[in-house]
């Protein structure tokens, strides 16, 4: 009977482990604020492992601004760039805890456009956190925007 205590014992364990690691990301909108399909307002994660990817912008691997002028081509850009980052350390979009999106001179047709392509990269249920940031410039006069993200790693 001993040798079946410890076995359920560890049973137990490994469950509550699995429960764990299984919840790395958990998603919640709690009642008194607003529910939005574009972002999520608390992620909580249990994960030990977190990466930061830095600000991505519209350059190619030379580090040249592609699509000047062209807001909806520097967004898709950014968002090719994400993904490479996020291959990168074997993740994907839904792996995104919070992303931060800083636009030079944001206005309606901009947050639709951001949106627009985002979602051509997003897929289920659970979007990050999220904060849009209307900015004046970025680092360079040809830079429209930039996107940040914290990643939480498997």
């Amino acid at each position: 009977m001993n040798s079946f205590r410890q076995l359920l014992f560890w049973f137990c364990l490994l469950l509550s482990a699995h429960k764990l690691f299984a919840q790395k990301i958990q998603y919640s909108n709690p009642p008194g604020l607003p529910v939005s399909k574009n972002y999520t307002q608390i992620v909580v994660t249990q994960a030990n492992r977190i990466a930061y990817i830095s600000g991505q912008v519209s350059a190619n691997t030379k580090g040249e601004i592609v699509h000047k002028g062209d807001f909806r081509g520097q967004t898709r850009q950014v968002y090719e760039n994400l993904k490479t980052a996020l291959a990168a350390v074997g993740a994907t979009f839904a792996d995104i805890a919070k992303i931060t999106t800083y636009v030079v001179n944001t206005d309606e047709e901009k947050i639709g456009i951001v949106r627009e392509v985002r979602n051509q990269f997003y897929a289920g249920p659970n979007p990050p956190a999220s904060t849009y940031v209307g900015v004046q410039g970025l680092y360079d006069k040809d830079v429209l925007i930039e996107i940040e993200a914290i990643v939480v790693l498997k």
